[in-house]
């Protein structure tokens, strides 16, 4: 894998592709990362697996489904914990991230603009911080700072890209949650991180 030639595949935004790049950024792999367009991407779904974005590209093979791609590339550049049990674990962190796109999702595409202030609040005030609650006590257990072992895995740059993605503004306050917020320092100041993050393009999601 490592001499393996990636080319990445979405839409100029964060969005789903942004914690592949993350992981990618962390492994200190290179790669091409390609921004399509709105009218390229019509001539390009056809081609891609599950017409859908982001697409991962090996050897000129393609991949699809985010969270499949950031689950290989975590296991083959060593961000996946050791062992099964700590496997268990990213999974589960994986899962609750996508537990809460489905209650974004919810409001995000709302039409009645009453109804989305409503769920929106809802969703910063009462929803988001309940996770927060999963995030904190799976923390506090492992005991290290990081969610498996004592070393980055996919588990903590998932929650990092959480934070600092497109639903960032709609989360609530990390206040009352001190170890989950260490957590998001720390992944932030990673080296491979921040070199990647301080260069990426600004978009607007």
């Amino acid at each position: 894998m490592a001499d393996a030639s990636l080319k990445l595949v979405y839409f100029n935004g964060k969005g789903r592709a942004e914690m592949i790049r993350l992981v990618l950024a962390a492994a200190g792999k290179e790669y091409e990362d390609v921004r399509v367009t709105s009218e390229q991407w019509k001539d390009k779904k056809p081609s891609v697996p599950f017409g859908s974005l982001p697409c991962l590209e090996v050897n000129g093979k393609m991949y699809g489904q985010s969270m499949a791609i950031a689950t290989f590339l975590a296991k083959e550049f060593g961000l996946y914990g050791n062992g099964n049990t700590d496997g268990l674990v990213i999974d589960g962190v994986l899962q609750l991230i996508q537990d809460i796109i489905t209650l974004a999702v919810k409001f995000m595409f709302e039409k009645d603009e009453k109804k989305k202030e409503e769920l929106m609040a809802a969703f910063k005030d009462t929803e988001s911080p309940r996770f927060f609650g999963y995030f904190e006590k799976m923390l506090k257990e492992n005991g290290t700072g990081y969610f498996v072992g004592s070393k980055l895995s996919l588990a903590d740059i998932a929650v990092y890209d959480v934070f600092t993605g497109m639903m960032a503004p709609c989360l609530g306050s990390m206040d009352s949650f001190p170890l989950l917020k260490a957590l998001i320092d720390k992944v932030g100041a990673d080296e491979k991180i921040k070199a990647y993050v301080s260069s990426r393009p600004e978009t607007s999601f």
